[in-house]
């Protein structure tokens, strides 16, 4: 049987592997680096040239992760490993474009009463404002609609 280490090893191999060969592919940044803290395995693919990798609205880089994400339960089957994909800081740009629009639309339904729906969102994205907005005591959310029209809908909390 395997050691957690060497499970872990051989995602983040495999995870790297995967990195850089769509990055090839699209011809988009100069290095893979992954970074392992527990069962959190990240890989960040650096370069000047990494928009083809992440793709209009992260379509790209959201599928990689979700690839990234099956290299890991391949080689631990109902493992608790984490897989994070990420290039030229996009992920935590966008985690503060989420932040704002989550309090922005908060602060709204609360001053006018309305229900506040949002942009269509991934379903990570919509799971990251859920989890935002979660411990406020005066809203609360739920999604609408279908793929890839699915979007988050903030209301005032009944009290």
């Amino acid at each position: 049987m395997s050691t957690p280490d060497a499970v872990g090893d051989r995602i983040a191999a495999g995870v790297a592997a995967l990195v850089a060969r769509v990055a090839a592919a699209l011809d988009a940044g100069d290095e893979v680096e992954v970074t392992r803290e527990g069962s959190r395995i990240t890989a960040t693919l650096h370069g000047d040239r990494v928009a083809p990798f992440i793709g209009r609205h992260g379509h790209v880089i959201d599928a990689v992760q979700h690839l990234a994400t099956r290299v890991a339960a391949k080689h631990a089957p109902g493992g608790d490993w984490v897989v994070t994909v990420d290039a030229g800081e996009y992920r935590s740009r966008r985690a503060g474009i989420l932040d704002r629009v989550a309090d922005e639309a908060a602060e709204r339904t609360v001053r006018t009463g309305e229900q506040v729906p949002l942009d269509p969102m991934t379903a990570s994205e919509r799971r990251y404002v859920h989890e935002r907005l979660r411990d406020r005591g005066d809203v609360s959310t739920h999604s609408e609609g279908d793929e890839p029209e699915r979007r988050l809908v903030v209301s005032r909390r009944s009290s």
